[in-house]
């Protein structure tokens, strides 16, 4: 019952227009299996499991975020680590001012690191580094902004973006 609607009122109602239509609403496993009709005794019960679905929706919702929000303290952030590495979109964006094409580049980039190491990246994931970098490049005042609201919450420093000429003073 909890994945058919967002809360109790959606889930009923969706139930009573289901029902409206001439489509019957069979309930194959939980608290309540068999056919639901709303103009029977079951009401009031499938409106009570329903607001008990609904609870227990929220529960797990509140689970999550307090896990993922413990996970961000801990340093730990969801999602897969992006495959294309600064030198990679650096020889992507100068090939790109020579003129050759994404699908041209593609075949020459390696991952580094992870499962994918040593296969070359997407012609999707090298896009998508591409309007990341424009979109960085557009608002840099906004990602400086995120950055110092991210050591504000974290009261860590967030690493400088390694440039051309820092990455070969570094070397």
């Amino acid at each position: 019952m909890k994945r058919l609607g967002r809360d109790a009122a959606e889930l009923t109602a969706l139930a009573d227009h289901l029902t409206a239509h001439g489509l019957i609403l069979e309930m194959l496993a939980g608290p309540l299996p068999g056919i639901y009709d709303p103009t029977g005794p079951g009401k009031p019960l499938f409106a009570f499991f329903a607001a008990m679905a609904e609870t227990e929706r929220e529960n797990i919702r509140d689970s999550t975020l307090e896990g993922l929000d413990t996970a961000a303290r801990k340093g730990k952030h969801g999602g897969r680590p992006p495959v294309i590495t600064d030198d990679m979109l650096h020889t992507v964006l100068r090939r790109r001012a020579l003129g050759e094409s994404v699908e041209q580049i593609q075949p020459d980039l390696f991952i580094p690191t992870g499962k994918r190491k040593g296969q070359n990246p997407s012609v999707a994931s090298i896009y998508r580094a591409l309007a990341e970098h424009a979109q960085h490049e557009a608002y840099p005042e906004a990602v400086e902004q995120a950055h110092a609201d991210f050591a504000a919450l974290t009261g860590s420093e967030v690493p400088e973006p390694r440039t051309e000429a820092k990455a070969l003073t570094t070397r």
